[in-house]
């Protein structure tokens, strides 16, 4: 069973599909570890604030077979895809870690490179895998986080009401 990581950014009626994609990844993965949802401005674009998290869960499913259902659950969120990689998005799902898997081809990055480029990946992963080490730079996400420059980019907690309570 590997232990799988995916980042979720929305900044279009975020509290709506962050809540969404949270519930159909429950379907689909079963329980999630979820971190708390922080938000930033966008980046490489003028849009609204994302709202960013990261969810963690187990699964026997192989990585693209994962890939394809996070992609359908983007679609199944009003996600509309674009040759432009910086835009506003309904929903973005981007798996960051299966276990010690080190993998780049055409179609996936594991790990992804965004963990060591943006603090809304990076500090909600260290929230919930402070521990794990990264399979290629071997350190401790506390440590990566700890040793990141936060000066560049700012990020603060949400403070709508919590849609990581998917249960409800």
């Amino acid at each position: 069973m590997a232990r799988v990581y995916v980042s979720l950014g929305s900044n279009i009626n975020p509290e709506h599909y962050i809540k969404s994609g949270l519930v159909d990844m429950q379907r689909q993965f079963g329980d999630l570890i979820l971190s708390s949802i922080y938000e930033t401005k966008a980046m490489g674009f003028d849009g609204d604030n994302f709202h960013n998290l990261v969810a963690g869960f187990d699964s026997d499913l192989k990585i693209y077979a994962i890939a394809q259902i996070l992609h359908d659950i983007e679609d199944n969120n009003d996600r509309q895809r674009t040759d432009n990689r910086f835009n506003n998005r309904t929903l973005d799902l981007d798996i960051l870690l299966y276990d010690t898997l080190v993998l780049k081809d055409d179609n996936l990055e594991i790990p992804r490179n965004e963990i060591l480029k943006y603090a809304f990946v990076l500090l909600p992963l260290a929230e919930i895998a402070p521990t794990v080490k990264h399979p290629i730079i071997d350190k401790t996400y506390a440590e990566l986080w700890q040793n990141f420059d936060k000066s560049k980019q700012k990020l603060w907690p949400c403070t709508y009401s919590k849609p990581c309570q998917i249960n409800s």
